[in-house]
């Protein structure tokens, strides 16, 4: 069972740049985009309605502004839109859908870089998210978290650690919350199969030929819950795909382990 999460930035646009046809050639199993900047009715008949896929929106009430989409290519067991908190939902930035052995959550985590209010904003939804998450998990869920975290781990995970300590994405507090979400029973799955790679990014801004001199962020993610990971075979980033500023992230479960869970 292939997943992939993909921060799209605009999935009009990545349509109209050609980009999304690596979707359909690929062909994995779910794919959850985040930053889609649209409401389904704003969207082509391809991606409402797409052939091989059951589609699920979450969007903004603000128009053009964040919203989160996930295609499956089996009918998930059950979908919901955000997690309960007003001040967050109302930003359309999470969209589970629940499969057999776990939940899929397909997350667009606020970026702090605009305003002190907005840092605040962001660590109140680390926060939020967690106890949400804590909860299912109490209750026996395994769980599946991806998208853009906004926030780098490690020193490894960027280009210009130390030029960036004092830049949201890379702040103390930020890289806590991250911390706190493993010490919660999350495992970064990339990390587990790529412990020591350097230079593996997944963002790099627009400015300064960023992307071709791979001057770049980690900053999306799959964090997968302890019990699900003897399912989880594999974990990539996918730089080779074009389209938006950020590349995909993929990860690969075993459909006989998860049948027996």
């Amino acid at each position: 069972m292939k997943l992939v999460s993909w921060n799209v930035n605009g999935i009009r646009a990545v349509e109209r740049k050609g980009a999304w046809d690596w979707v359909s050639e690929t062909m994995p199993d779910v794919v959850c985009v985040q930053e889609t900047k649209a409401q389904p009715q704003q969207v082509s008949d391809q991606l409402r309605n797409p052939p091989d896929h059951h589609v699920y929106w979450n969007s903004a009430q603000r128009k053009g502004y964040s919203g989160v989409a996930t295609f499956c290519r089996e009918e998930p067991l059950a979908v919901e839109s955000g997690f309960g908190i007003d001040e967050f939902d109302v930003e359309g930035r999470v969209l589970m859908t629940e499969f057999p052995a776990f939940k899929l959550f397909n997350v667009y985590f606020p970026n702090g870089k605009r305003s002190p209010e907005r840092l605040d904003y962001k660590l109140r939804f680390y926060d939020e998210f967690l106890k949400y998450c804590d909860d299912l998990r109490s209750k026996g869920a395994e769980i599946v978290i991806c998208g853009d975290v906004n926030t780098a781990h490690k020193p490894i995970d960027l280009a210009h650690p130390k030029a960036n300590e004092k830049t949201s994405g890379f702040l103390p507090e930020e890289r806590e919350w991250l911390d706190r979400y493993f010490a919660h029973g999350f495992v970064d799955a990339f990390r587990v199969f790529h412990p020591d790679e350097a230079e593996r990014y997944t963002w790099w801004t627009y400015i300064s030929r960023a992307r071709a001199r791979n001057v770049g962020w980690r900053i999306d993610y799959f964090w997968v819950s302890e019990g699900l990971m003897p399912a989880v075979v594999d974990a990539d980033i996918l730089a080779d795909v074009m389209g938006s500023d950020h590349c995909p992230v993929s990860l690969e479960l075993d459909e006989a382990i998860l049948c027996r869970m």
